[in-house]
């Protein structure tokens, strides 16, 4: 294996002395190792990745949005006379001159430099970091505002068009294949009634109320980079899926991942609330970086977007719990259904703050930025 890998380092223009080869653990998508050489009397290190194809079909399609993203980050900055250190991955072109190498085997492989002295965070109840992840994915919204979204390949058709996913449910609903459906009719009934309000960014988006821009689509505080001895953001990262998008929809994942005071398959609901105290910070750091670059359309429906996104991600489970369990992974039987159940109550408490949220937004919007320290 050592030696396949040394093989794919030299398709990548990667020089020097080898030094080691480190699995890395992190993700759960594609395959990561971290490859030491020494050059000059300096350790360089570089990752290298197997990207999945299962999951992405066509690996070449989200270097070409990654390469277009990050240069346009490195000559946004250039442009601000800011530094471009640590601010954005860099990554190698191989021999042929494209971001990426296939293999014999046909599989994928790109590589990207090492940001050091850096770390991430799975999750966190400090509220400066989590004002630090707002400001994070703010910055990456902010310098690719001007970025022709258009350009961009669509890496996950659907994605976020929630009308599919109410019809996608609805028809689990009808197949029943597993024979679940009697068991759950509370919920189908709660998910069925917030289906108006959960498609309403969907139709304005039609209407062009709502404009596409470039979006991240998966903006979890594990997708951060922090600096290890200030803990202030570096860049974001795990750019695979970055297509066009709703800014409410990026500002409403982070939301329902970051400000939820429970686990993901919390089965103790009254455990279950949005805690408005991240939603705040989190607030507080994405619209220092962004408020002068949202429409006040967009303003308005950040805090719908939160509601939104936590909606159909709970659709999604119970969709999957009444197909018999056939997307999500699952530890018990139930696991689907009780992910659904949570994501539920997170919206319910979403909904019943939802002015109080928007209070919050419009303040941001409207006065100095105060740090979270």
């Amino acid at each position: 294996m050592e030696k396949e890998l040394l093989n794919l380092c030299s398709q990548f223009n990667i020089g020097g002395e080898f030094d080691s080869i480190e699995v890395v653990n992190n993700g759960h998508i594609n395959s990561t190792f971290l490859v030491r050489f020494k050059q000059d009397g300096k350790i360089n290190e570089y990752i290298l990745q197997k990207i999945n194809k299962y999951v992405f079909k066509h690996p070449d399609e989200v270097m070409q949005n990654i390469k277009g993203v990050t240069n346009h980050i490195v000559k946004k900055l250039k442009q601000q006379n800011k530094s471009t250190s640590r601010k954005t991955l860099m990554f190698n072109n191989s021999t042929s001159g494209l971001p990426y190498f296939v293999d014999q085997y046909g599989d994928f492989w790109r590589a990207s430099e090492y940001i050091k002295n850096s770390t991430t965070f799975n999750t966190t109840n400090d509220l400066f970091l989590i004002e630090e992840t707002g400001k994070a994915f703010g910055e990456f919204q902010n310098l690719l505002a001007d970025f022709p979204a258009q350009n961009l390949n669509i890496i996950i058709p659907h994605f976020h068009n929630t009308p599919n996913r109410y019809q996608l449910f609805k028809t689990a609903l009808a197949q029943n294949q597993a024979g679940r459906a009697k068991y759950v009719q509370d919920e189908i009934e709660q998910f069925l009634q917030l289906e108006e309000l959960a498609t309403t960014m969907y139709a304005l988006q039609k209407q062009g109320v709502l404009k596409l821009k470039v979006t991240h689509n998966d903006t979890k505080c594990n997708n951060v980079l922090f600096d290890n001895d200030t803990k202030q953001h570096l860049c974001v990262i795990d750019l695979d899926t970055v297509m066009p998008g709703l800014i409410g929809f990026d500002f409403g994942d982070a939301i329902r991942f970051i400000a939820n005071t429970s686990a993901e398959d919390e089965l103790d609901l009254s455990k279950v609330e949005l805690d408005i105290n991240k939603f705040q910070a989190f607030s507080s750091g994405f619209l220092s970086e962004l408020k002068d670059k949202i429409s006040p359309q967009e303003k308005d429906t950040l805090s719908l977007g939160a509601i939104t996104i936590t909606i159909e991600c709970g659709l999604r489970f119970l969709t999957d719990y009444l197909d018999g369990d056939k997307y999500f992974k699952t530890h018990y039987p139930e696991h689907n259904l009780a992910r659904a159940r949570c994501q539920l109550k997170l919206a319910q408490s979403m909904i019943e703050h939802h002015k109080e949220m928007d209070s919050i937004i419009n303040q941001l919007c409207n006065t100095p930025h105060k740090s979270f320290e």
